[in-house]
């Protein structure tokens, strides 16, 4: 045998491929090949593993495009004028459009260039940036664009990690990919922290200039484009601020945004930054306005709550239009707050309204007390230190100035020390200016609340709760549960009106008891002052003065039970909660508040006709869609583009009675006379029909005037918020009514004279006063005031049956010649109707 044939051979079979498996096969062997695919792997792989680290739970780019920023609640008046904002921050959205050009390039040339020309991302900046970072030991830096602030800003948080800037990145690729470069930067010029709790571009303006930005000058510009950086330190230090501005203006220079010249004359200019600017309308209507805020965050809550309350008050963005007038506002702070002063003049200083500590952050404590008083030039100011010759005083601006112990030297109460001798540092008093230094001055310690309406709709057009809303955030208006003392006495004659009685019927004044049981025994009423009763008497006469006799009497002939329904459906007690069927409480001691009290009267002035009084005319989101109405009446063609020739369309009349329109209308007219002669005639010089009543309750705690004219309604009440005795000298006519008068002479002042008008049905019937029987052949007169004969309202068939002669009329004094003269030339009561202008 051979050598060959000694040798092992093996062999293996291989199918050669054709085609392209052929070729990726032989590609497959070779070396770079398997390196690029390895790579390939590790790359996805990578992409993987930030996918599950960085993007796996991102939000989605595509929520911009629906995104709302959260935005402040804004309140306009009667007339639509805006008076007063909701924010715990500023904010104002405006569109790109909106926005200068050169606005847009300052904050281009300060914070991203290229921002027209990248995606999102700033790779030269990005890879100088991590350099810096290596080579540096400071706080890292970032090379974020205006598309990654934007996702920070609106998407992410603000922390400060590598983690949080991969994830920037991503999500700035995904917002390019989803908007346009003009939507970015309008929600970059939106929402950029700008400080002064301002957000937004319009805001910062407003805050640091009090311009809106079509207004500003090109350093200004310069200056809220480098806020972005450090807004807390260049809006403090000048200096600081002054050469990052400068630098800013050089960039716009340099990139061809403004010229040399415009440049050396910005960088020239001072900064112009005004002190730090409160809102607009920060304190307008202060118990008014926040009596509207507590009815929006009850219905729409405070904040958005995650989504859950779109339209929140202080983010939702809402456009309110309420029934707030300011000029009633006004007139009645202004009454209010004079019969305060006036009731409280000569009793004393009451005391500091606070205290505080004193020190180097005195300025920081009285701000954050957040105590403010906007009557005349009164201001709250801390005692800083204090010597036997004067004290230094501070005020929440910094400003600083001096007491002097002889403007302080009125009494303290209740001691013989005088109010600068127990002054100490860190009380906080409110002073006035006296030349060139500070006086005292004393919050009232007495309070009230005052409530004015229209009674035609129910719309409240004006409230104060106390003296100031900053010192007292209790209203007193709403919240403030007091007995109304007389003024509930004509709830209950209507009752009795309904039952039969007419303003004419006898009632006798006199001693009145009820036995109450075996363990109250007997209660005997008595009438103001102890007086003793004058005997039978008209209701009429009864209630223009005020006689608590005749009122328990008159209500136990007509039954408690209808008393109290009575006040149930005026609205006088509160929903379900019924007043006691006692007599007492015909005589006011059941509790109300000014605004339920003020709304019954408008009911009567109203004909009967149900009101619910109202702050809040109707609420728009900020888009403008109404999203809350107060009167939801329809109103066919109302919205028509335009006249179809036709009658104006109008809503359908409010006709749901609270009470018999002819009842309501007889109680206004006699309590006319209460303002003509009875306890409230201060209020005769204004001239024209004006109804109403006086109130004061036992001790006296309470003194009380509610009424006004057919087109607006008030009331008003003073006392202490914890009950004592403001004195035997004060009544309602005296102290409450004069409230009333001061508001009335300035708000009827250009009103027309209108008088109150007569449902159908009611007949006007001459009487005699005194006695209320029916008159034959004598007038009423139109200037005096306590006539022997007057027209008096009476339901059908229930005029008096019986007559009087003339010569029988009692007089309370001899008429003058050329009134007696007058009154005896009508020859029927139709020409004196006409010479009367009337009888409505």
């Amino acid at each position: 045998m051979t050598e060959a044939s000694d040798q092992n051979f093996s062999y293996r079979l291989r199918r050669e491929a054709s085609g392209a498996w052929a070729l990726l096969a032989r590609w497959r062997r070779k070396r770079w090949v398997q390196w690029l695919l390895a790579f390939a792997l590790l790359a996805l792989l990578g992409w993987l593993l930030i996918w599950l680290i960085f993007a796996r739970n991102l939000p989605s780019a595509e929520t911009l495009l629906t995104y709302e920023p959260p935005l402040p609640t804004n309140v306009r008046a009667i007339d639509g004028t805006p008076v007063h904002s909701y924010a715990r921050e500023r904010r104002v959205q405006l569109s790109y459009a909106e926005y200068p050009p050169l606005l847009v390039r300052a904050f281009l040339a300060a914070e991203d260039r290229t921002f027209f020309e990248h995606g999102g991302l700033d790779y030269p900046g990005i890879v100088a940036a991590i350099i810096n970072n290596i080579t540096s030991d400071g706080r890292p830096v970032g090379a974020s664009t205006i598309t990654q602030q934007v996702a920070k800003n609106l998407l992410l948080t603000n922390e400060l990690s590598y983690v949080r800037k991969v994830k920037e990145a991503i999500l700035a690729k995904r917002i390019e990919s989803v908007l346009t470069k003009q939507q970015i930067m309008e929600l970059y010029l939106n929402q950029i922290a700008l400080g002064r709790q301002s957000f937004g571009v319009q805001a910062a303006a407003r805050a640091y200039f009090d311009k809106d930005v079509e207004a500003l000058t090109l350093p200004e510009m310069a200056f809220l484009a480098i806020l972005p950086k450090a807004p807390s330190t260049y809006s403090r230090d000048t200096a600081k601020a002054t050469t990052r501005r400068n630098f800013v203006l050089s960039e716009m220079k340099r990139n061809g945004f403004i010229t040399e010249g415009q440049m050396l004359a910005a960088q020239a200019a001072p900064l112009g930054i005004r002190p730090n600017i409160g809102a607009r309308y920060e304190y307008v209507g202060g118990y008014y306005m926040e009596e509207v805020r507590r009815q929006l965050i009850d219905k729409y809550g405070e904040n958005a709550d995650g989504g859950r309350n779109p339209y929140s008050v202080y983010g939702g963005g809402l456009w309110v239009r309420t029934s707030f007038n300011p000029a009633y506002q006004e007139y009645t702070q202004d009454a209010l707050r004079a019969g305060l002063i006036r009731y409280d003049g000569g009793r004393g200083w009451h005391g500091p309204i606070d205290k505080i500590e004193v020190g180097d952050r005195w300025r920081t404590n009285l701000a954050l007390r957040n105590i403010g008083v906007d009557y005349k030039d009164w201001r709250i100011a801390v005692i800083i230190s204090k010597s036997a010759a004067a004290a230094e005083i501070g005020f929440s601006d910094g400003a600083t100035g001096t007491l002097p112990a002889g403007f302080a030297s009125m009494p303290r109460r209740g001691t013989a020390e005088t109010a600068f001798s127990v002054m100490n540092p860190g009380d906080l008093i409110a002073v006035a200016p006296e030349g060139n230094v500070w006086g005292l001055r004393n919050i009232p310690e007495v309070s009230g609340g005052m409530v004015v309406e229209d009674p035609h709709t129910g719309r409240v057009l004006a409230m104060q709760g106390g003296f100031d809303a900053r010192l007292q955030s209790y209203n007193r208006a709403t919240q403030a549960e007091r007995q109304p003392g007389s003024t509930f006495k004509p709830i209950a004659y209507a009752a009795a009106l309904d039952s039969g009685m007419t303003p004419a019927s006898i009632i006798v004044d006199g001693p009145f008891c009820v036995y109450q049981g075996a363990r109250l025994g007997q209660k005997c009423f008595r009438n103001f002052g102890g007086s003793a009763g004058a005997g039978p008497q008209t209701m009429r006469w009864g209630i223009e003065q005020s006689r608590n006799l005749m009122t328990v009497r008159a209500a136990s002939q007509t039954g408690m039970d209808k008393v109290v329904k009575m006040a149930a459906a005026l609205g006088v007690s509160l929903p379900g909660k019924a007043y006691p069927q006692v007599l007492a409480v015909a005589l006011g001691a059941g509790d109300t508040t000014v605004l339920r009290l003020t709304n019954a009267y408008s009911i009567l002035a109203n004909n009967g006709k149900a009101l619910t009084p109202t702050l809040i005319d109707y609420v728009q989101d900020r888009h403008g869609k109404a999203i809350y109405r107060a009167d939801t009446r329809p109103c066919e063609g109302c919205s028509a583009k335009d006249w179809d020739g036709k009658a104006m369309p109008r809503p359908p009349a409010r006709t749901k009675l609270a009470m018999d329109p002819m009842t309501a209308f007889q109680m206004v007219h006699i309590l006319e006379g209460v303002i003509q002669r009875g306890t409230a005639t201060t209020l005769r010089e204004l001239n024209r029909p004006i109804f109403g009543k006086t109130g004061t309750t036992s001790g006296p705690t309470n003194v009380w005037f509610v009424g006004g004219s057919a087109d607006v309604v008030a009331g008003v009440y003073m006392g202490f918020d914890q009950p004592r005795s403001m004195g035997g000298h004060a009544q309602g006519g005296t102290m409450a009514a004069p409230i009333f008068k001061a508001f009335a002479q300035k708000a009827f002042k250009d009103m027309a004279v209108v008088p109150f008008r007569a449902p159908p049905g009611i007949r006007m019937v001459r009487i005699d006063r005194r006695s209320g029987r029916k008159v034959f052949g004598a007038w009423p007169s139109g200037d005096d005031p306590k006539p022997a004969v007057i027209w008096e309202a009476f339901k059908p068939e229930s005029e008096p049956r019986r007559s009087i002669r003339r010569d029988e009329i009692a007089k309370d004094k001899k008429k003058d010649p050329a009134t007696a003269g007058a009154a005896a030339r009508p020859r029927n009561d139709s020409e004196f109707l006409q010479r009367q202008d009337g009888i409505y």
